[in-house]
């Protein structure tokens, strides 16, 4: 039913894309600049709370000396790095640094500053449409500068940076050959949505009929992005993508409402609200993160996730982000936009850092189409950690990793997920990255493919692109938390039944289950775990011994045939691939019977074998 509701809701999305809903028009009126994020007016109020708390004042002070910092900087030229442009990011830091300080000291050095910098991009050739992630960066930073250092611009200024954003943002945005975002369900939607924006409320009073259409635009396409997170928070593209695209999206939201007293529905979309608790629920004790698909593992302080807890108050969004902040860099903090969205997300409304309860839950079980679940013992330094990812392959950064999972007990990482690519090493290096159908090259990438995955792998095939699978199943009981699903889709080529169960016993030690299904053909299957582990030892013919930094985990098998255990270092086998640093493959293979379905057990038991240990899933 769920399934059902979701195409349909898309495809309701795409219709109302098409037929553009007109929620603003032409001669709706905007407020003064500065207008966005940060209204006229707001910055004695924002100052006046920076400084009741030590952490927004420590950001406050900084903000102005990197602010300083930039003024003794050479201006940006245009620079190219592969297919995408190299200084937009640094653009729009400098926008926001810029126009910060501009608007909090009064002092017109900081606004000049601004001006030489988006003359400069003003006069690029253009903003790299074609990879127009680009040119929405660049759109917003000139927006963000041309809006927060309006009064202090010269005329003759702001008619050629104006001109430059809508020439060379918001007209190249219209353009069939490169606005493909538009109708997207992917982060590009996010960010491109929220950069043309920004530049349309920028210049609003100068093309009214234009930035109308832009914003009504943006209003109607969102959703489809949007949908990617229904039914219940969580993202399928993985947690660094959830922060890349969902940071836009809550500007955007943010920058409506602040703007026209609405957010035109958008926070009511399904899963929205919730999204806030998937980010950290998918961090662990010792602040890494579950990071499938295209994502890295180093969980990392986030403003964004304030701005979810000023709507939904739930406390658990602020328990990692207060550690994650007092073990951060300050000083790389402070020299990026997070310190700036810190104190528009957190010191304007209140928040402090230094006063968050630990969370109560220790089960996150959620659906999406990359349905995914985290099972803890706690939420402190050492407690166990158990993430289990479903969904397909065939979502954007997808990897063929359905059914794998991340382990993390002691604090060391003893089941990982190898994570994200050098995108321009590999693009420079002429591999095909961004199809995925069943036989591309985007497969044949080391990390991306099945058997470098902590999942189940039969005769060394792939999974299937277009699999799916989805949360059969997940609660708790009897000192258990589990969760089921059924993996038959991602393997129908190669036998008729695969399911998977995880689970966390009495908070001590993991079991992974499968149930398989097999035919009259030979299958060989491939139990695999991705690890960090020093060391792994036969103990007996069903035990494994890893260890690492003095730490044990004991991998005990239970199956109804022999096991051949198997202890490999993980060796890229492409020279376009990413050397590696010491992961290892560990895990058995084992030839199952025919026609028949069979069960096999594995326990993950730190520090020691756990007597009369239960497996306690029933399929």
């Amino acid at each position: 039913m769920k399934k059902i509701s979701i195409v349909l809701f898309a495809l309701l999305m795409v219709c109302s894309v098409k037929a553009q809903t007109e929620h603003v028009t032409a001669s709706t009126k905007l407020p003064a600049h500065p207008r966005l994020l940060l209204m006229k007016g707001q910055e004695g109020q924002l100052k006046a709370k920076a400084n009741k708390d030590p952490n927004w004042k420590s950001f406050h002070k900084s903000i102005l000396q990197e602010a300083d910092s930039i003024l003794l900087l050479p201006v940006q030229e245009k620079r190219m790095q592969g297919r995408r442009m190299a200084v937009q990011g640094e653009d729009l830091r400098r926008m926001y640094f810029l126009g910060y300080a501009y608007r909090m000291t009064g002092q017109k050095k900081y606004a000049a500053r601004a001006e030489k910098e988006m003359l400069c991009a003003a006069a690029f050739d253009n903003w790299n449409p074609v990879h127009f992630l680009c040119c929405a960066t660049m759109t917003m930073a000139l927006a963000i500068g041309y809006d927060w250092c309006y009064d202090a611009l010269p005329a003759a200024s702001r008619q050629i940076i104006r001109e430059a954003i809508i020439e060379k943002g918001i007209k190249p945005s219209m353009d069939e050959q490169y606005n493909w975002w538009v109708r997207s369900y992917i982060n590009w939607n996010q960010v491109c949505n929220c950069g043309i924006l920004f530049g349309a409320l920028s210049v609003f009073d100068d093309d009214k009929e234009l930035c109308a259409q832009i914003v009504n635009r943006s209003i109607n396409s969102i959703p489809l992005a949007m949908g990617e997170y229904a039914p219940e928070g969580a993202y399928p593209e993985g947690p660094g993508y959830w922060s890349y695209g969902t940071s836009h999206n809550v500007m955007l939201i943010d920058v409506l409402e602040k703007i026209f007293k609405t957010d035109f529905g958008l926070c009511a979309q399904p899963g929205f609200l919730q999204t806030g608790l998937y980010s950290q629920s998918l961090i662990s004790p010792s602040l890494f993160q579950f990071n499938y698909c295209d994502n890295g593992s180093q969980a990392s302080y986030n403003p964004y996730v304030l701005w979810f807890y000023n709507k939904t108050q739930d406390p658990a969004l602020l328990y990692y982000q207060q550690t994650l902040y007092r073990q951060a860099d300050f000083k790389s903090l402070s020299k990026s936009t997070t310190a700036i969205m810190s104190l528009i997300y957190g010191a304007a409304n209140g928040i402090k850092l230094s006063e968050v309860a630990e969370p109560t839950s220790c089960l996150y079980a959620k659906q999406s189409r990359s349905s995914v679940a985290v099972m803890r013992s706690g939420w402190t330094p050492g407690n166990i950690f158990l993430g289990y990812k479903m969904g397909s392959p065939g979502v954007s950064h997808g990897h063929m990793d359905v059914g794998s999972f991340l382990f993390e007990a002691d604090g060391v990482r003893w089941g990982i997920d190898m994570g994200s690519e050098n995108y321009n090493r590999l693009e420079t290096r002429g591999v095909a990255l961004w199809t995925g159908a069943q036989n591309d090259q985007r497969w044949d990438v080391y990390k991306y493919r099945t058997k470098s995955h902590s999942t189940l792998s039969f005769n060394d095939k792939q999974q299937l692109v277009k699999g799916v699978a989805n949360l059969d199943d997940s609660g708790e009981r009897d000192g258990a938390m589990y969760v089921m699903s059924d993996l038959s889709a991602l393997y129908a080529d190669q036998l008729p039944g695969v399911k998977r169960a995880v689970s966390l016993v009495d908070k001590k030690y993991a079991v992974i289950q499968d149930q398989l299904t097999t035919n009259k053909q030979f299958t060989k299957v491939r139990w695999n775990m991705t690890s960090t582990a020093d060391k792994a030892t036969t103990i007996d013919e069903t035990t494994l011994l890893l260890e690492k930094d003095g730490k044990k985990l004991y991998l005990k098998v239970e199956a109804p045939f022999p096991v051949r255990f198997y202890n490999e270092l993980a060796v890229p086998a492409n020279t376009y691939d990413t050397p590696l640093n010491g992961e290892r493959f560990v895990g058995f293979e084992a030839d199952l019977a025919l026609n028949t379905t069979q069960e096999i057990k594995v326990y993950l038991m730190p520090g020691e074998q756990v007597s009369g240990a239960k497996a306690p899933y029933k399929f």
